[in-house]
């Protein structure tokens, strides 16, 4: 697989539809959308997952196994910076390919905490650091530097929180038959708390391609669950159905599982 199979085929629907070009990122796990929290001074956190794609266009099924480690280290009790590794494996028909996926670093700044309106604002600025040629053309990343931002809403609310998420960015390849590509996405989330140590949760979310003069939408929805035996440690469990607009139509089932530990 080479590296423009990998943005025009139905490796990438997932990537578009979160909106981010699948960067392993500090995220409310399982969600896709993001929330505005911090660790708050010299807090730190932890995040490792599963999530498993199986991607269908054409009759031909690829799937993906995507390992992400994140660790998020808090500066101010308003500001937090992440670096995160993956291992990826890709396998096609006739085709697979693993290796260490492109690393990321970045930040969460919250720049407003609304006491009496119980809303916040929060900016996230990501870069994606490159991968090697050999890892480009294998479709495990990007071979160049690429990058993201995020503007994220958190509101509370009676039954628990809605979470709302507004990403751009840009990717760029080595091989120059992938041109750069820019993104736009957006998606909410409504998060139950619906006993203790319990939620739930619903993430829906849509997201634009333009490469080459060529546009690609996709859309997405995601059920997830959160389990927290403790105020620090998190299991976290989603299924995700995301589909372009292109023909043939792709269509991604995915499924993540996940552990979140927060420590000081």
């Amino acid at each position: 697989m080479n590296a423009s199979d990998q943005r025009s085929g139905p490796a990438f629907l997932l990537a578009l539809a979160i909106g981010a070009v699948a960067l392993p990122a500090a995220a409310f796990q399982p969600l896709i959308t993001d929330d505005t929290g911090t660790q708050g001074e010299r807090g730190n956190q932890l995040e490792l997952s599963i999530d498993e794609d199986r991607a269908k266009e054409a009759g031909e099924t690829t799937r993906t196994r995507t390992l992400p480690f994140t660790y998020t280290r808090g500066l101010t009790d308003a500001l937090d910076v992440f670096a995160g590794i993956s291992h990826v494996r890709v396998s096609s028909p006739g085709s697979s390919a693993s290796g260490a996926g492109n690393p990321v670093l970045g930040a969460k700044w919250r720049f407003f905490d609304g006491e009496s309106s119980k809303t916040s604002f929060a900016l996230k600025p990501e870069i994606l650091l490159p991968v090697s040629e050999a890892r480009e053309a294998s479709g495990l990343g990007n071979g160049k530097t690429s990058w993201g931002l995020t503007l994220i809403v958190s509101q509370e609310v009676g039954f628990g929180a809605i979470h709302a998420n507004l990403a751009a960015g840009q990717d760029k390849f080595r091989d120059p038959a992938a041109p750069k590509s820019t993104f736009v996405a957006a998606s909410v989330a409504p998060v139950w708390d619906i006993a203790p140590h319990w939620q739930l949760a619903l993430d829906l979310g849509y997201g634009s391609e333009k490469a080459g003069g060529v546009t690609t939408r996709a859309r997405f929805a995601e059920l997830g669950a959160i389990y927290s035996p403790s105020e620090n440690l998190d299991f976290a469990l989603g299924v995700i159905r995301s589909t372009n607009t292109t023909e043939p139509r792709a269509t991604t089932n995915s499924a993540t599982l996940g552990v979140t530990w927060r420590f000081k």
